[in-house]
């Protein structure tokens, strides 16, 4: 038998001793890339992030070894290179380019499967074909920094500041830089962005002052002899003064969104600004040289950035964390603040939640019945979906008005102010348990003010609902329940329909309520509603100014609530609706109805159902309410979490001390135990102003 040996996988150095010895095999080819493609494919690791490092000085060693193949690499890359423009990487790439941000996303989802092909006399053309996977910076980076100043060396790199001269590298820099500024300072004279920073009002615009400054420096650099500046430039240290009131300015708009709130145009023309200013700060040094050393150095840093910019132009990922964390924060700011008021504290709040929760559960009780004739309804599913969402909306709406509670509305609003207080802790307390323990206790008073609410609703709306079915038995002689008692009973059965993941997408919902509360009310602090009803010259010509300011001040307090409970209505009452029409199992599940329909069900039987059945929906009420808690909880926590830059996995650490508090005080869970004394963290959100 003839054996054969496995044939060697060619390495680097096979690959340049075949295309760059003296036959010049790379100029054969038709596309000048395709060599250079070949190269970087062989350099590439084949799982970028689990290498710790790339070893290049092999490589090196080979090309020090053999003049023949460094010089005609060198020739090959630097006639790829020469005459290249790249100003527009270093002023676009990976910047948000256009303030919608719906069109911004789908722009670049769309670039990740069939990227923009730039001219071919462009350096982005060149990186697009050469760089292409997103991954390719995380190892470009890898390679030690002197290596990579020893290739420069080896091929015989010229030095960033030859020349200054038109599509010289230096002139392509300074070319980015000053259409950075430009358009900066075009967006932040925009009448929206200004309005967030009065602070700055009557003073010389930073950035105004900045492109001034810069393009003075240019001037002097373009002359030349030397294209450079130095360190103790005074020039140099004017712009970084102006280019740091250039970041107060920005940082001063982000915090005052408090007081004024903020659109997501303002919020995007504001990221944008803030990305140009950390563009500037990359590029600004570059202008700098002491000696040869500096200009080698700079020379590689350009090139590594270029890479990385081009690399993440198209990052979807960071570019929605970054435009929603502020509006998330906004949003969350103000379910923080309504959630802290559904935090019970002592027996009188205890037991205020418990009677608020009984006024929400006779609300309840009243919907179920309605909904029950309102299925009677000869009309379509969308007919249907109307009906149901109207009784749901205005009960929800009423429920709101007269201060009662539905209990599930809670956590959406409260999980915003729990992850406040532990945020407030970080900045407060070094000592991670004295942190986690007053979270856990937060955490205990939130728990027993859920459970009293949902005990509140469930002991109300089952016999609301029984009363109210029962009178109108007896007064036309007609049991509304007779028909469907079973299929009331059958959907609140986690055994026998789908209750949890109908609890579940109520949760979901739940949470969008919170959101839209919250929502609306950051749009109408940006837009100043208030303020423009309270000084509307036709109200106060009217009714007077004093009903003008209570109108106003109606609005400003009830507003954001009643459409959050509408659009509530809306969610709960078409989602069976529109899941019969599209042949899913769609439906919801909220505990305070399943109790409201466990009594109807009783009723509409004749109190003759099976005993299984029955035990099965009162278990199911208790499953429900556990899952719409879980659900829309944590879905806001996330959020809140998400909205304050808190690492999700100190989830761990407050899920430890829920626990090691639950342990050591059980009944705080459920009753109002603990004494007046409280922590400095507490004591703050509990009552915040």
């Amino acid at each position: 038998m003839k054996l054969f040996k496995p044939k060697l996988k060619p390495t680097v150095k096979d690959f340049i001793a075949k295309y760059f010895d003296e036959r010049e095999e790379w100029r054969e080819k038709e596309d000048d890339l395709e060599v250079l493609v070949l190269l970087i494919r062989f350099l590439r690791p084949l799982k970028p992030k689990r290498v710790t490092s790339v070893d290049l000085s092999d490589l090196i060693d080979f090309l020090k070894q053999n003049k023949t193949y460094r010089y005609n690499l060198s020739v090959y890359i630097k006639e790829i290179l020469e005459g290249k423009k790249f100003n527009k990487i270093l002023s676009d790439a990976a910047i948000l380019q256009d303030v919608d941000f719906i069109f911004e996303v789908k722009k670049r989802i769309f670039a990740k499967f069939l990227p923009n092909q730039p001219q071919k006399d462009t350096l982005e053309y060149v990186l697009n074909q050469v760089f292409y996977l997103d991954t390719d910076i995380i190892w470009v980076k890898k390679i030690p920094f002197d290596q990579l100043e020893k290739i420069y060396e080896v091929l015989g790199f010229k030095s960033l500041y030859i020349t200054a001269e038109s599509i010289s590298p230096l002139s392509e820099l300074m070319i980015s830089m000053t259409l950075i500024t430009q358009r900066i300072s075009g967006r932040a004279m925009e009448t929206d962005v200004i309005k967030m920073v009065p602070e700055f009002d009557g003073y010389e615009s930073p950035f105004t002052a900045f492109e001034k400054e810069l393009l003075e420096i240019e001037e002097r650099i373009k002359i030349g002899p030397i294209y450079s500046i130095s360190p103790d430039d005074l020039s140099y240290k004017q712009l970084q003064v102006l280019h740091k009131q250039c970041e107060d300015f920005v940082e001063k708009a982000f915090s005052n969104t408090s007081k004024y709130g903020i659109s997501l145009r303002v919020n995007q023309n504001l990221l944008r600004i803030r990305q140009q200013l950390e563009r500037l700060k990359v590029l600004l040094p570059l202008l700098i040289t002491k000696d040869k050393n500096d200009e080698r150095q700079n020379s590689i840093l350009l090139a590594i950035e270029l890479i990385k910019y081009n690399c993440y132009k198209n990052n979807v990922r960071k570019f929605i964390a970054e435009s929603t964390q502020l509006i998330s924060y906004e949003v969350t700011q103000h379910t923080a603040k309504t959630g802290e008021h559904y935090i019970t504290e002592g027996r009188k709040e205890y037991f205020r939640m418990f009677t608020t929760a009984l006024g929400g559960g006779f609300i309840v009780g009243i919907l179920c019945i309605i909904k029950l004739f309102l299925a009677k309804a000869d009309t379509s599913y969308f007919g249907h979906a109307f009906l149901y969402s109207m009784n749901y909306s205005f009960g929800f709406i009423a429920i709101y008005i007269l201060g009662f509670t539905l209990a599930t509305k809670q956590p959406a609003m409260t999980a915003a102010a729990l992850v406040r207080a532990l945020e407030e802790g970080k900045k407060k307390q070094g000592d991670k348990i004295e942190k986690y323990g007053a979270f856990a206790i937060l955490f205990a008073r939130v728990f027993r003010s859920q459970f009293i609410a949902f005990v509140g609703n469930v002991i109300m709306a089952f016999p609301v609902s029984l009363l109210g079915i029962w009178l109108i038995d007896y007064a036309f002689d007609y049991n509304l329940a007779q028909d469907k008692w079973l299929k009331l009973l059958t959907d609140i059965s986690p055994l026998h329909s789908a209750a949890i993941f109908h609890a579940a997408i109520a949760g979901v919902f739940l949470f969008l309520s919170g959101i839209i509360s919250g929502s609306v009310a950051n749009r109408d602090k940006h837009a100043q509603v208030y303020f423009r009803i309270q000084e509307h010259p036709f109200l106060k010509r009217t009714i007077g100014k004093k009903r003008t300011l209570k109108l106003a001040n109606l609005y400003e307090k009830r507003w954001a609530g009643i459409i959050s409970n509408f659009w509530f209505g809306i969610f709960m009452g078409s989602t069976a609706s529109i899941g019969m029409f599209l042949g899913l199992n769609l439906d919801i599940r909220h505990i305070t109805f399943a109790s409201g329909n466990l009594a109807l069900s009783m009723y509409g039987s004749k109190y003759v159902m099976d005993n299984a059945m029955l035990f099965w929906g009162i278990f199911g009420i208790g499953m429900i309410g556990l899952v719409n808690f879980l659900v829309s909880f944590g879905l806001s926590l996330g959020l809140a979490f998400r909205s304050r830059d808190i690492s999700i996995f100190e989830l761990r650490f407050v899920t430890g001390a829920i626990w090691k508090h639950f342990k050591r005080k059980p009944l705080s869970f459920f009753l109002p135990t603990e004494r007046k004394k409280k922590t400095i963290v507490e004591d703050k959100f509990l009552h915040h102003e």
